[in-house]
């Protein structure tokens, strides 16, 4: 029946608080962030070997077999990381002078990378791309400017698909303050507000995803989307950094709480917790965003190599039994991934929770040792 505060040092599962912090929130989402980096990077590689151009002497050359082109995707990429570099020394210029304006900050520096991020690949567009480029077996032609807006849509959608999902999850806005103040009318108003106002978060996204995919494909193919990807991962240092802000600072307080710290110091990460959960919301868009926009990339890049699509005729038809089933199947197969995990995590938790307790029943007994310092865990 005693109190137990939020992280108690005596507690072993304070220890597993903070750990899970970093499991999830850092090395998960940075897993799955950067997994889908170099997803897009292989897929815009793996398609460019179906791409040509021809020269001065109009000799015919593939993308892939020149050295400039082939090193365009990653290119793009060293360019996000060196900008996203040069938008981090931006606090040491305007330091944030109040916990509230934690959150205008962060924003700031990931609006500012796509800003900067924009004319650098239009220079890299330019420099490492041929002026006109072919499909094997079409004749359309494609530029190095249509390369460039490809890239630009995904790196703006990629921002405006994060700030979406921020204002659909922050506290600063009316969608979240609506569920809130449903809670006073009970459960069911609140789960029915929730669920509708997660319905309703969808529909930017997904249109601006959609635009990302049909703007790629209308002006330069398979590779288009492959870009428009890449671009909406250009900046992935900075939104990285912001989704690990708010687990980071919520560690630092639980490291407070178990030091015995002043109660100060505890106000101060917990703002600073307050403001990154928030802006964790940005990350978790990208993450969504850019996955969609990479499967259809590593799809395209199958057909590519598989020879599936060629210039008359593109064999992939859903109605077919069986690719219909593994669809379904593979649509399956992330979900039990996903319980097997969760899963192992709740059997996991509920022996640490045991232990706890049983430490806790047995120092009532004995005597309050434990949580006075007394007698270690």
């Amino acid at each position: 029946g005693r109190a137990i505060p939020e992280a108690p040092p005596p507690t072993p599962a304070t220890i597993a608080d903070n750990v899970g912090d970093n499991v999830g929130d850092i090395a998960g989402m940075g897993s799955d962030l950067f997994g889908s980096f170099a997803e897009s990077t292989c897929a815009a590689l793996v398609i460019a070997t179906n791409m040509y151009a021809k020269g001065d002497k109009d000799e015919k050359f593939y993308l892939a077999d020149d050295s400039s082109a082939r090193w365009f995707p990653i290119t793009v990429s060293a360019a996000g990381i060196l900008v996203c570099m040069i938008v981090s020394f931006i606090p040491h210029f305007w330091p944030v002078k109040e916990e509230a304006h934690v959150e205008r900050q962060l924003k700031v520096q990931l609006i500012a990378s796509t800003v900067l991020t924009t004319p650098a690949v239009y220079a890299i567009a330019m420099a490492f791309l041929p002026d006109e480029f072919f499909y094997e077996g079409h004749a359309q032609v494609y530029t190095n400017t249509n390369v460039f807006i490809c890239i630009v849509v995904g790196l703006w959608s990629g921002l405006i698909i994060g700030l979406v999902t921020e204002y659909y999850t922050s506290h600063s806005y009316r969608p979240v303050r609506e569920v809130a103040e449903s809670c006073s009318f009970g459960a069911s108003t609140n789960i029915i507000n929730g669920l509708a106002l997660g319905y309703k978060s969808c529909i930017v996204p997904t249109v601006f995803l959609a635009v990302t995919i049909c703007t790629g494909y209308r002006l330069a193919g398979q590779y288009g989307i492959a870009m428009g990807a890449l671009g909406m991962l250009s900046t992935l240092c900075v939104g990285l950094a912001i989704d690990g802000y708010g687990p980071i600072s919520d560690n630092a307080g639980g490291i407070a709480e178990m030091a015995d710290l002043p109660e100060g110091v505890r106000e101060i990460t917990d703002a600073l917790d307050a403001a990154g959960n928030t802006t964790a919301a940005i990350g978790k868009g990208f993450a969504i965003g850019s996955a969609a926009l990479v499967s259809l990339a590593l799809f395209a890049a199958f057909t590519v190599r598989s020879n599936i699509c060629n210039a008359k005729s593109c064999n992939v038809d859903i109605l077919q039994p069986l690719t219909f089933t593994g669809l379904l199947i593979g649509a399956m197969i992330p979900y039990w991934f996903s319980a097997m995990t969760m899963k192992s995590v709740a059997s996991a938790a509920m022996e640490m929770v045991a232990e706890v307790r049983r430490q806790l029943v047995e120092d009532t007994v004995n005597g309050p040792k434990i949580m006075a310092g007394g007698l270690k865990p």
